[in-house]
């Protein structure tokens, strides 16, 4: 069984500071295909269209992370989603980069079991970077 300590992370990068670390992540990638029909024949072949990249991330309400993450949203400052790899290899990618990336919108939530505050922020990059 594989050592799972978790020594990596996923954390937002706007220049060469490191604002947080994310605690949830989900990607979502859009790569529309339409197959071309004609008059002589069904699925003869298809065209793709423009790949969308979007994700959620949610982090831990604690420090300033989330005021900083408020103000590049309302900004509109671009910003960078990077693996930061404290010790160990324990992550199953050798990186990950997430570039050009800008908040859609946010949500804030509370846990009712009195755990730490997160908030989840929706956001689209414009480069998307992934080396396994």
């Amino acid at each position: 069984m594989p050592d799972l300590r978790w020594a990596t992370r996923l954390e937002v990068k706007v220049g060469n500071t490191r604002i947080a670390p994310i605690t949830q992540f989900t990607p979502r990638f859009n790569t529309p295909h339409t197959v071309v029909h004609s008059i002589d024949g069904d699925n003869l072949a298809y065209t793709r269209g423009n790949v969308t990249a979007q994700f959620s991330m949610s982090v831990s309400a604690v420090g300033t992370a989330v005021a900083e993450l408020m103000e590049l949203a309302l900004k509109g400052t671009e910003f960078e989603v990077v693996l930061a790899e404290q010790t160990g290899t324990d992550w199953s990618l050798k990186s990950i980069k997430f570039g050009r990336c800008v908040i859609l919108n946010t949500n804030h939530t509370v846990s009712s079991d009195g755990g730490i505050p997160t908030v989840t922020f929706d956001c689209a990059a414009l480069s998307v970077g992934v080396e396994a």
